[in-house]
């Protein structure tokens, strides 16, 4: 990866463990010693936002981030969390647009689009997802995928600073297939060639591009060797001690 981007590994706990188990997860990220050089961050479901938050508040390079929120400021929309409820709770970033909101819950470009910008407004950080089933890396549609999937973003982004990019292709997450060193780094080289031309070269050099899909402490050393691969977002290997052998895969 590039010197000027700062490596970020994210910890995307999904529906997964308890008060106990999680706070376990937590005493271990204080008590390790993490690479400085890296941004770490965990989203555990919304119910332990504010307890992990206030755990992890004296681990400086540690931050905690909501695994989705909703559009609107506030509502009649049950069992949502608006941004304004994830940053009382303690988390900087947002995660959306992940595969399974996608092709699980229906969410479109379109509504992820407006998730974006009104996850900016409020002061979040967003990680946005992006990547393509199996059939269409077979067909050949990665790219076709990916920018319409990018497209909703950069039409609701001013500030790129305050976006992650997680490519994270739908064939390789949960399924222990992850995408070769090579077939990750040509993407992600896609991805950023893209937004060269369609935000502009400084946007492209500038913002992290991490990858996600079966990340574990086996493969990540060859995974963050490549260029253009900036990072990670992790899901069932975050919720293990060798998530901190993820987190400092690149020292």
């Amino acid at each position: 990866m590039s010197a000027e981007r700062k490596f970020f590994v994210g910890g995307n706990f999904k529906m997964n463990g308890n008060l106990e188990s999680l706070t376990a997860i937590a005493d271990r990220l204080n008590s390790s010693e993490l690479d400085a050089n890296v941004e770490v961050v965990i989203a555990p479901p919304a119910c332990y936002l504010a307890s992990l938050s206030s755990q992890l508040a004296q681990k400086e390079n540690v931050n905690v981030s909501a695994e989705n929120v909703h559009q609107a400021a506030k509502g009649a929309f049950t069992g949502e969390i608006s941004c304004s409820m994830a940053l009382d709770c303690g988390a900087s970033y947002a995660i959306l647009g992940h595969s399974e909101r996608r092709h699980v819950f229906g969410e479109t470009n379109k509504q992820i689009g407006e998730k974006t910008k009104a996850t900016l407004a409020a002061g979040l950080v967003v990680i946005a997802c992006i990547g393509e089933k199996g059939e269409d890396r077979k067909s050949g549609n990665t790219m076709v995928v990916c920018v319409e999937q990018l497209t909703a973003y950069k039409d609701n982004v001013e500030d790129w600073s305050k976006v992650v990019i997680a490519y994270e292709p739908v064939w390789a997450i949960g399924t222990g297939e992850v995408a070769t060193p090579e077939i990750a780094q040509e993407t992600h080289l896609n991805i950023r060639s893209w937004l060269s031309d369609n935000v502009s070269p400084e946007v492209a050099a500038s913002v992290r591009i991490i990858y996600g899909g079966s990340v574990n402490g086996k493969n990540c050393k060859e995974l963050a060797s490549q260029p253009d691969i900036d990072g990670f977002l992790v899901g069932g290997a975050s919720l293990k001690p060798e998530f901190v052998d993820i987190i400092n895969c690149d020292c």
